[in-house]
């Protein structure tokens, strides 16, 4: 049986792939090729230390999984708007069922760490990591 930690992570991921476009994966390497419809990585991030609660033993997690966010253009304004539209799609994608199905007791995203990387030949690349915290209840230390 997973743990609650990897069964967040995949209802996260079953969330994001609902977002018609861009390729969608986990823990992938990022390229220089990003897909004509972007790309989207989701990184299982940092689960932190948990809170301990007693009588019965439960932990309480507020864990920041990171999503890699990665679109291509030629022009600055093509790429810019790209990057806000595929932001936005993933924040309505979460905030549309913030418990993922039950997967946990909510979820949310908070603002993003964005860059651009010139890319030799090519059109250049504008990413971000966008936190989304999955806050749960697991009966094991392990998450």
């Amino acid at each position: 049986m997973a743990t609650k930690r990897e069964t967040a992570l995949l209802a996260l991921l079953g969330r994001l792939e609902t977002i018609v476009g861009p390729e969608v994966k986990r823990n992938a390497v990022e390229g220089i090729d990003v897909p004509e419809g972007g790309s989207i990585i989701l990184r299982d991030g940092d689960p932190g230390a948990p809170e301990v609660y007693l009588s019965p033993v439960r932990y309480g997690w507020t864990h920041r999984a990171e999503v890699v966010v990665q679109v291509q253009a030629i022009t600055d304004s093509a790429r810019d708007a790209r990057y806000d539209a595929l932001l936005e799609e993933i924040a309505a994608a979460i905030d549309a069922e913030p418990s993922l199905a039950g997967a946990v007791e909510q979820s949310s995203v908070e603002a993003p760490e964005t860059l651009t990387e010139a890319v030799d030949n090519g059109a250049a690349i504008k990413a971000g990591v966008l936190p989304v915290i999955l806050e749960y209840l697991s009966n094991s230390p392990l998450g």
